[in-house]
């Protein structure tokens, strides 16, 4: 049920169409628009109309509406404000829900817009009748209307005006009421009821935005003729994280685990558990990333061994490494793009799998070079593609996917009618991984070879449609208790910020498909070794009654620790995560020091995967697109192709056997890139591009004085001036971020440079000029561990 525009109050018109807050005040029963400045300002004797617009990952829009009364409002104000907020419901395609929100009994949502707080103001319009006198001992207590999808806006105003009625005839004038459509009940009102029935998909998309352009196109005589039927192009999520770094694997066998050797790393078995240790460098700091991987058939007592053992090297790097459990076939875009070429294998090697189907009395159905196995190809590019073993019975086919199915003697590639050129290709690949020494035969759709259906016991019928995963949708922000009793309890934060995170609390942010964990550095040790037990009740309690499977992935995340995949969805300063101390002794910090300005936000280094067509693109550095100099590979490529490929591959790849920096140590080793070489590299490309003007490139000679002025500059701290003359001085006790007699006027950004040189020296083990050459991030490390920062 929606209205026309044309017969909405003109205020309302062209509401609700882009991110933010819209505010109408009732004068004369007519919605006048409030000016942003003056958002937040009430007038106690007036009502207000507030929209609040919020753009979703899809392209579309979910509106809250909430009409605000003052303490002195009239009740024909209110009335007004209850019907025209059901009309701009409507006009808006009826799917907001509507809050009642009295002065000083607001709702949470309502004040997190106002930043700190709303300003009720004295007086109002004078345009009310009958003011209704409020018994300020009452109550408050929670309406709830809720209106089937097809009932009519009459019904509705109706429904608005008996609340208003039931309310003020029984004094209960602070009660919310939340009104709401049949579809997008609140989870609030859903957890009144034992059981909930399912509903169907009513989620907004972007057809819907679409749709409404068309229309408005139409109507100006513009010829709009296939707009509706171009579907939006699905992109490929990106990872936040570099590829690039070095990877370690574990094998869990019983309740310990085995070092794999880097030629296995990426071969897992659905019977078994691992653990995987990722360093790689962050966007200011070297960051780790330590994980858990349960197969489907992994048993229960290897998985509990592997959150242990996990947990314990986590610990053992002071909670400084970034937890994740991950199951097989809820994997995210990070765990893909870590291993780039991932084979998952049928059955297992591990003792508790070998020890379980031995108890069972089950086969072993592990994988076998010389057996027949199916394998279904998946990914975007060369840096995220998966191999994944199957049954191998023809019901498993699907015309979305390419396969490769051998016996052993014979290798077969199978091409879906509905794949891609870039699906084809990630089939060449993994048949490197797979069955690199015997040629393979094509096999197309429709086109089978009566060999291949006999491999695969003959022809039924079988899938066309991609396998559906879990997508991200937009999160939102819970502060967790964790009683006495275990019985976790949430209260949800809205519209938050990197402020919202407190350092004496734990947060969960949900993105359904993934939960993060997130402590502060004032938690206690306790509570941080449960962060992952934390976010398991949290997933068990499903606070949002989103159907969150218990096998989502969960991060546990420190504060000062946070990796890019976590802090994209705030506006993040680094610097403010590294503080120490308190909540309140940061502030206090602060104040004392005087306002700071926000640090800029370091600028994002390229995301590892752009999309599917900016795979295509990158540079060909993925360890599955080389070839082993002892691969003698039958089918195929050219022995000239492949040698140049293989020159070219080969210098890009990343090693993933070398040993990962140590991550118990404090200040680990920066691994920046090599700027000469990529100086060198454009100054060639640019000469091969444009006429060659001179001998010897520009950029040889840059470099040479570059490095010749690095020279002089590393010799100039070397006679650094052992006095103080001249320079603002502070002991060292009063610098630091718990000092009970702090420095006054100090910047507290930069709280080293009020030392003296003797102290610098002392604290920081270095002279000022070695220190400033370090990366901020690491300036600010050693400034953390000084209690300097």
């Amino acid at each position: 049920m929606s209205i026309s525009m044309k017969n909405l109050d003109p205020a309302f018109r062209g509401a609700g169409q882009k991110d933010g807050l819209e505010i109408w005040r009732i004068e004369n029963f007519k919605p006048v628009p409030v000016p942003t400045s003056s958002h937040g300002k009430f007038y106690m004797g007036d009502s207000y109309i507030i929209l609040k617009t919020t753009a979703l990952k899809n392209g579309s829009f979910r509106h809250d509406i909430h009409y605000w009364l003052g303490k002195d409002t009239s009740q024909d104000e209110a009335g007004t404000a209850a019907i025209l907020t059901v009309e701009l419901d409507a006009a808006l395609g009826g799917r907001a829900v509507q809050y009642r929100e009295s002065q000083g009994n607001e709702t949470e949502k309502l004040l997190s817009y106002f930043r700190p707080c709303i300003m009720p103001q004295p007086g109002g319009v004078a345009s009310g009748f009958n003011h209704v006198e409020v018994n300020e001992q009452e109550h408050v207590t929670r309406l709830y209307v809720w209106m089937g999808r097809t009932t009519s806006l009459q019904q509705r105003k109706g429904a608005s005006e008996a609340a208003e009625k039931l309310l003020t005839g029984d004094s209960r004038t602070k009660s919310h009421v939340m009104k709401m459509i049949e579809g997008y009940e609140t989870v609030t009102f859903k957890s009144k009821f034992n059981e909930w029935p399912p509903t169907p998909d009513l989620k907004l998309s972007s057809e819907d935005g679409r749709g409404k352009v068309a229309a408005l196109l139409k109507s100006q005589g513009l010829d709009v003729k296939g707009l509706m039927k171009s579907a939006p192009v699905t992109e490929e999520p990106e990872s936040y994280i570099d590829c690039t770094g070095h990877l370690q694997v574990w094998r869990v066998n019983g309740n310990a685990k085995t070092l794999l050797a880097s030629s296995e790393q990426s071969k897992f078995y659905t019977g078994d558990c691992y653990i995987f240790q990722y360093t790689y460098t962050g966007e200011d700091k070297e960051e780790c990333l330590i994980g858990t991987w349960f197969g489907n058939k992994s048993v229960e007592e290897e998985r509990v061994a592997a959150i242990s053992l996990a947990s314990k090297m986590v610990q053992a790097a002071k909670f400084q490494a970034t937890m994740a459990r991950l199951y097989e076939g809820k994997e995210p875009i990070q765990f893909f793009v870590i291993f780039q070429s991932l084979q998952v294998f049928k059955g297992g090697l591990s003792s508790g799998y070998k020890k379980f189907i031995a108890e069972n009395g089950l086969d072993d159905d592990s994988y076998s070079e010389a057996g027949l196995a199916l394998f279904r190809i998946q990914g975007s590019g060369p840096e995220n593609m998966q191999a994944i073993q199957a049954d191998a019975v023809s019901s498993s086919l699907n015309s979305s996917y390419c396969y490769i199915l051998h016996d052993g003697n014979s290798v077969f590639t199978w091409i879906g009618n509905l794949t891609t050129s870039l699906d084809q290709e990630l089939i060449e690949r993994q048949l490197d991984a797979i069955k690199s020494d015997l040629p393979s035969r094509s096999q197309k759709e429709g086109r089978e070879t009566d060999k291949f259906w006999e491999l695969l016991g003959g022809k039924v019928k079988y899938s066309n449609k991609k396998i559906e995963t879990e997508q991200e949708s937009d999160p939102r922000l819970f502060s967790c208790i964790l009683p006495k009793d275990g019985n976790l309890r949430v209260k949800e934060v809205y519209h938050f910020t990197q402020d919202d995170l407190i350092a004496e609390d734990v947060f969960v942010l949900d993105c359904h498909s993934y939960i993060f964990v997130w402590f502060g550095q004032e938690v206690d040790a306790k509570v941080k070794t449960q962060a992952m037990d934390i976010g398991e009740k949290f997933l068990v309690r499903d606070f949002l009654r989103e159907n969150l499977s218990r096998e989502t992935t969960i991060f546990t995340v420190s504060e000062g620790s946070e990796p890019q995949f976590f802090t994209r969805f705030f506006t993040w300063d680094s610097a403010k995560s590294l503080m120490h101390g308190s909540s309140y002794q940061r502030k206090l910090a602060i104040l004392k020091g005087g306002a700071t300005k926000l640090l800029d936000k370091p600028k994002r280094r390229t995301p590892a995967v752009s999309g599917r067509g900016a795979a295509q693109d990158k540079a060909q550095r993925s360890r599955s697109m080389s070839t082993s100099p002892e691969c003698h590979r039958v089918r195929g490529r050219s022995p000239a192709f492949a040698a140049l490929t293989s020159a070219f591959e080969k210098p890009s790849t990343r090693n993933l056997s070398t040993p990962p920096p140590a991550v118990k140590k404090l200040f680990p080793k920066s691994t920046g890139p090599d700027t000469s070489k990529e100086a060198a590299i454009s100054e060639l490309t640019s000469s091969l591009e444009g006429p060659l003007k001179r001998t010897i490139p520009k950029s040889v000679k840059a470099s040479q004085e570059a490095g010749k002025a690095i020279q002089e500059e590393d010799g100039a701290g070397d006679d650094e001036p052992e006095d103080d003359e001249g320079r603002t001085v502070f002991p060292y006790e009063r610098l630091v971020t718990t000092s009970e007699d702090p420095a006054p006027d100090i910047d507290i950004t930069q709280r080293e440079i009020y030392l003296s040189t003797a102290e610098f020296r002392e604290k920081l083990g270095m002279k000022r000029t070695a220190f400033y050459k370090l990366p901020k991030w690491k300036q600010n490390k050693l400034k953390s561990a000084v209690q300097l920062f």
